[in-house]
């Protein structure tokens, strides 16, 4: 809706500088500060100066767009002269006149948040200015700008005295201003020196300090790889020598001689479990670990777990139960490591549950190509704080059963590590005197790491994806993938973003052929970037199509938007609009959807 406030004619010297006070009195009006005032009355002042030189004759038509706040202020110049000469070259700015002829429209340009011009030979030169209101600027109803019109003042009959001793107050204050950032720009540059040589000391005293932390690491992963392998064989040989004694190889043991002996072998069996886990963590965290990754299906994987493990069951109130996959689940990973952080799991559920039920299960996560396997367990529970505690090396939770049972505190830091190996994720989630759920989640199919392999196609590329990019800036999810379901199988694909500034990223990325745009994105809304937009000489030829659930057409195609919408949109009407807008983007089709608008016309009839 455009709502309008005054329109000034032009026909001579004293009312290019009347139309420049018009613009400065109404902007003040509108809520606009002291700086904002001056840009508006400068472009349309330099403006105006062209309708005389150039046309003779024109009027200037103030109005306001938009319901919502922030509502945009829309200056339309108009004239019936002959027309602008190579206004191409001239928005480009690469025209040069003897006459200063362009430099005006470029001023206005970069002065407002949109500029927008018609000229034909013969038909004269229409010029739409817009700007947006101020954030903290009031919403402004029919009976308010009423009142706003009212309250403009007379021109006075010295105007080009007034005028000139208003710019030269102007001007005084600007040169204050620039002094004052001056000094305050001159304290900060002192201030970032001697931070600069704060921060340099700092970064050799870090990088000094990393390099100890490089060494001490390296030393202690050598360490533990060296002393595992020495311990390995006297261990091998009080293991081999206990079983000999118990198997009675050299004559009877008493009962209290084999009571003695099955403790030295539970302890050599025990040692032996945390050096071969110490030599794990020191090959993972050297890097010597390699990963031997083949199609493995669940079902197989399951089956010989169950039957590892099933004797280990010593409660008949406790039952272990894997829950059937899909036959035809498989996964392309390194079986034996997948093995081990899921026997992990068990034996500790298996440790530290008393009665009830472990429950061992798959699940294929479609949506985001990988497969979550978890072990829950009715067990002791773990307490929020202690969480992060269990996958510290050595580190151990102290409750009631650790007199039953014995562990090293490796095993689940040990987990997180091959599952970082395999490019997944460990996670739990735990009640005390509830029970436990950990669950280890990793693609459907290894990769292995950039550096090892040919480097993967970025991921908003989509791999060999060659169909035409086009930005989605949307914050909600159910509604980014219905555009992704409206666009699959079409000739474009959309690229996702939920905020302005992802979409800033993403537009670094790669250029987007089109962009749909949600105003409201997590609070914070749109208006000001589709303005940027459109004032970038650089991105203003992409088009953008609105798809919002505010009911404001005029502002947004007052903007730059090319194409309105109020959700929902339907798919037919989105692959019009995209296929009309890409097919042509340097001129604005009329496909006339029901819910919204692409018309120009609509977009400049601001009076």
């Amino acid at each position: 809706m455009t709502q309008r406030i005054l329109t000034a004619h032009i026909g001579s010297e004293l009312d290019v500088v009347g139309a420049r006070q018009r613009a400065r009195q109404i902007a003040a009006l509108c809520g606009f500060g002291v700086q904002d005032q001056v840009r508006i009355a400068t472009a349309v002042s330099e403006l105006a100066r062209n309708v005389y030189n150039y046309a003779g004759s024109g009027k200037v038509h103030f109005a306001i767009d938009g319901l919502t706040a922030p509502q945009v202020l829309s200056i339309r110049i108009a004239d019936q002269g002959p027309g602008i000469a190579h206004l191409d070259q001239i928005l480009a700015g690469t025209y040069r006149s003897r006459t200063g002829m362009g430099l005006g429209i470029l001023g206005a340009q970069r002065l407002m948040d949109r500029c927008h011009i018609r000229s034909a030979p013969g038909n004269g030169t229409h010029i739409t200015l817009h700007k947006l209101f101020p954030r903290d600027a009031p919403l402004l109803d029919g009976q308010s700008i009423g009142t706003l019109s009212g309250s403009l003042q007379a021109l006075p009959p010295d105007v080009t005295l007034a005028e000139v001793q208003q710019q030269n107050r102007e001007l005084l204050s600007t040169l204050a201003e620039l002094k004052t950032r001056q000094d305050d720009l001159l304290q900060l540059t002192r201030e970032l020196e001697d931070t600069n040589r704060g921060v340099v000391a700092l970064f050799a005293e870090l990088d000094e300090k990393a390099d100890h932390l490089r060494r001490a690491d390296q030393m202690k992963s050598r360490f533990l790889s060296n002393m595992s392998h020495e311990f390995r064989t006297p261990l091998s040989s009080i293991r081999a020598l206990s079983k000999l004694l118990l198997d009675r190889i050299d004559g009877e043991l008493s009962e209290e001689q084999e009571k003695q002996v099955l403790f030295i072998l539970q302890s050599a069996v025990s040692l032996s479990d945390l050096v071969n886990d110490l030599l794990d963590l020191a090959k993972i965290e050297a890097g010597k670990v390699d990963v031997h990754a083949n199609s493995v299906l669940v079902a197989d994987l399951f089956s010989a777990l169950r039957g590892m493990l099933r004797p280990l069951l010593v409660s008949d109130s406790l039952t272990l139960t894997f829950i059937p996959p899909d036959p035809a689940l498989h996964i392309h990973t390194d079986e034996g490591k997948l093995s081990q952080i899921l026997r992990n799991f068990i034996s500790n559920a298996l440790k530290f549950t008393e009665a009830g039920a472990i429950i061992v299960s798959a699940t294929p996560l479609p949506e985001q190509d990988t497969i979550c396997f978890s072990v829950s367990d009715t067990g002791l529970g773990i307490a929020a704080e202690d969480v992060q505690l269990i996958f510290e090396e050595f580190s151990q939770v102290e409750n009631h059963m650790q007199r039953k049972v014995k562990g090293t505190g490796l095993g689940l830091p040990l987990c997180r590590n091959l599952a970082t190996l395999l490019n997944g994720t460990v996670a739990v989630e735990s009640t005390p005197g509830q029970g436990s759920l950990f669950s280890v989640i990793l693609p459907t199919s290894y990769h292995a790491p950039e550096g090892s392999l040919p480097p993967c196609a970025p991921a908003n590329d989509n791999g060999n994806d060659q169909r035409i990019p086009v930005l989605v800036v949307e914050d909600n999810p159910p509604v980014r993938l219905l555009y992704e379901k409206f666009l699959a199988g079409s000739e474009f694909r959309v690229v996702p973003a939920r905020s302005v500034r992802e979409a800033q990223e993403r537009w670094e990325q790669q250029r987007p052929a089109a962009i749909i745009l949600d105003i409201l994105l997590h609070g914070e809304t749109a208006w000001h970037w589709l303005a940027e937009l459109k004032n970038d000489p650089l991105r203003r030829q992409v088009p953008v199509i609105v798809a919002t659930e505010i009911d404001d057409v005029r502002k947004g195609l007052a903007l730059g938007a090319d194409a309105y919408y109020v959700k929902p949109l339907p798919r037919q009407q989105l692959l019009a609009t995209l296929r009309a807008l890409i097919g042509n983007q340097h001129h604005r089709q009329e496909p006339v959807p029901p819910q919204g608008t692409t018309t120009e016309d609509n977009a400049h009839a601001t009076g």
